[in-house]
């Protein structure tokens, strides 16, 4: 048995971004050491015996903490706001986790290593939403040009949740952790405190988003004990475009030492003509290579 893997969860709609997935890990001969597993919110039975053969499980994502019906309104998706809190749940046999969302795909293996790694001693593995090249990390109303109204994402929904203002104020500035790229061991702490963290979000704030703002609150209020991974290892597209290296046909960081891409993340999507790079392979966006060229290029992967 396999002592570590990689969990995602799809539902129909989001399947070719899934297989992308699966595939882009699938390339690194390194793969063969982990096992690669799938909830499914949604996934037609074609799909699922597409996929079947590339991946070592699939079991159906459930509501883990109950929410009412009115919030969910036939978007079974919304699980993975819950369910990827329970991993050790759905596949037990396994001794470290790390999930990726199925609107990212693996750019260089060796993050994958460094996630497992991050992860010992029942740490929590993951990266935030901050490095070089970002002009904004939290919105501000300024009233009368001298009151500040905070409207970062965290404090935003923490106050929606009802989260006491003196946590709340602790999230109000804090770098956002992104939970799309994240690992954490079997029997860490982080599952339960994560969990306690996600029942109370969930009473009263959005689905969406309610999983990672549980997990801020367990860094930065829990304090959990956390490694922070480098950005790169989950790229955010749309907050910041990577660069193309084309003498070796990958993804860089934009910035020098132009890192190589670890994870790239298509989060929020990557927009053109109204239409989402998610749901149209077709799409080209223009970026610059290495060179200074300026080139169309599609950000999701390719075999």
């Amino acid at each position: 048995m396999k002592k570590n893997v990689i969990v995602s969860l799809a539902d129909a709609n989001y399947f070719p971004l899934l297989e992308e997935l699966i595939d882009s890990i699938k390339r690194f001969k390194q793969s063969e050491s982990v096992s690669i597993c799938v909830l499914d919110a949604g996934l037609t039975e074609e799909q699922k015996n597409k996929i079947s053969k590339k991946i070592d499980e699939i079991k159906s994502a459930e509501w883990d903490i109950e929410v009412p019906g009115y919030k969910v309104k036939d978007k079974e998706w919304l699980k993975s706001q819950v369910s990827r809190a329970f991993l050790p749940k759905y596949f037990p046999n396994y001794e470290k986790y790390l999930w990726i969302d199925c609107d990212a795909w693996v750019n260089d293996w060796d993050c994958i290593e460094l996630y497992f790694k991050a992860c010992n001693e029942g740490k929590l593995g993951i990266t935030q939403t901050i490095g070089p090249g970002y002009k904004i990390t939290s919105k501000v109303n300024w009233l009368l040009g001298k009151l500040a109204i905070v409207k970062s994402q965290n404090f935003k929904h923490a106050v929606k949740s009802n989260i006491p203002y003196d946590k709340a104020r602790k999230l109000a500035f804090a770098p956002h952790i992104n939970v799309g790229v994240f690992s954490l061991e079997k029997n860490s702490t982080g599952w339960k405190v994560w969990q306690n963290n996600l029942e109370q979000t969930l009473k009263a704030g959005n689905i969406f988003g309610s999983e990672g703002l549980a997990i801020n609150m367990a860094v930065y209020i829990d304090n959990l004990e956390t490694e922070f991974l480098p950005l790169s290892f989950n790229w955010i597209t749309s907050n910041l475009l990577p660069k193309y290296d084309e003498s070796n046909n990958i993804f860089v960081e934009p910035y020098l030492p132009n890192h190589k891409i670890g994870i790239m993340h298509l989060a929020a999507g990557i927009w053109k003509d109204g239409k989402d790079m998610r749901v149209d392979k077709s799409i080209e966006i223009e970026i610059k290579t290495l060179n200074g060229k300026k080139i169309l290029k599609s950000l999701r992967y390719k075999n």
